[in-house]
């Protein structure tokens, strides 16, 4: 690349362990809230994006990828789906997935970072389309952690974490003691979801929030997509309830609902996404630590 053109091109990478994942484009903002750095990014590919301390978080044109693998196998399978808890969540693209069902009365979003919210209002408007006006989500400025350990017992048919990487404001939402007070909340015939990481870039880390998982609930697994700006692209969500996995089961007249409205998530694309688990994967999920 010659002086000329190196000049105009401007990139922002993700550094982790070694290797970074970048996109080209402009900065649109940068500021620090009280929590953390935040990025607004308009990328020649994916279009607007937000980092936070410098860790992609979400793009409009790849947002889809990582919305619907986290919100439709848990609400398109819970018991009930009538009082819905988002921890995190601030860009409103969870939100936006579970307001799609008419069965939804209220969806609680629990946001520490309230510029995350305001910035994403101003910036992203097309990730949280309308349901920032939709008068089912009830949002709080909260610490999510201190709001499930102060919710009383099943209160939540759904309940996800919609969180960072487990560093800074997020790394709480992935230890013991929180999940198990977010059993604590979670309604019988409920279902818990959350994001779990790359299995190839937080190798580890993966395999630790789903052996938690399976040390709380009955039932837990991992299921696996893509999301083309997080680090190695290859992402995961893990799922987990009472007395059988009824994450695995759509009910029929939920996927008739939103099926047609969704650009990654069908049953058929969940039914695979839960069997490409990495043979390594599976192995270290069975050891014993």
């Amino acid at each position: 690349m010659n002086k000329e053109l190196e000049e105009k091109a401007h990139w922002i990478d993700e550094y982790h362990e070694g290797v970074r994942y970048g996109l080209e484009g402009k900065v649109i903002l940068e500021e620090s809230s009280p929590f953390q750095h935040i990025t607004i990014y308009e990328s020649k590919k994916y279009g607007k994006a937000l980092l936070l301390d410098g860790c992609w978080m979400t793009a409009e044109k790849s947002e889809k990828c990582y919305h619907e693998s986290l919100i439709h196998p848990a609400l398109c399978s819970s018991k009930q789906i009538n009082n819905i808890l988002i921890i995190g969540g601030g860009d409103g693209g969870s939100a936006r997935e579970c307001l799609r069902y008419q069965e939804v009365k209220s969806v609680d979003l629990i946001e520490i970072d309230q510029r995350v919210i305001e910035l994403s209002k101003k910036y992203l408007p097309i990730i949280g389309e309308k349901a920032w006006s939709d008068a089912r989500l009830n949002v709080k400025i909260k610490n999510g952690i201190d709001w499930v350990k102060n919710t009383e017992n099943n209160a939540y048919d759904v309940i996800i974490i919609d969180g960072a990487d487990p560093i800074g404001p997020s790394k709480k939402l992935y230890s013991y003691s929180f999940l198990k007070d977010c059993k604590r909340i979670l309604k019988p015939g409920g279902v818990f979801a959350t994001q779990s990481e790359s299995p190839e870039s937080f190798h580890q880390i993966h395999i630790n929030i789903v052996k938690v998982l399976r040390q709380i609930f009955d039932y837990a697994d991992p299921l696996y997509g893509f999301v083309s700006i997080y680090p190695s692209g290859l992402w995961s969500w893990s799922f987990a309830s009472m007395e059988k996995p009824i994450y695995m089961y759509p009910i029929e007249s939920r996927v008739k609902e939103i099926a047609e409205k969704c650009q990654i998530w069908s049953e058929r694309w969940q039914k695979g996404a839960f069997n490409t688990i990495p043979a390594f994967i599976e192995r270290d999920l069975a050891k014993n630590d």
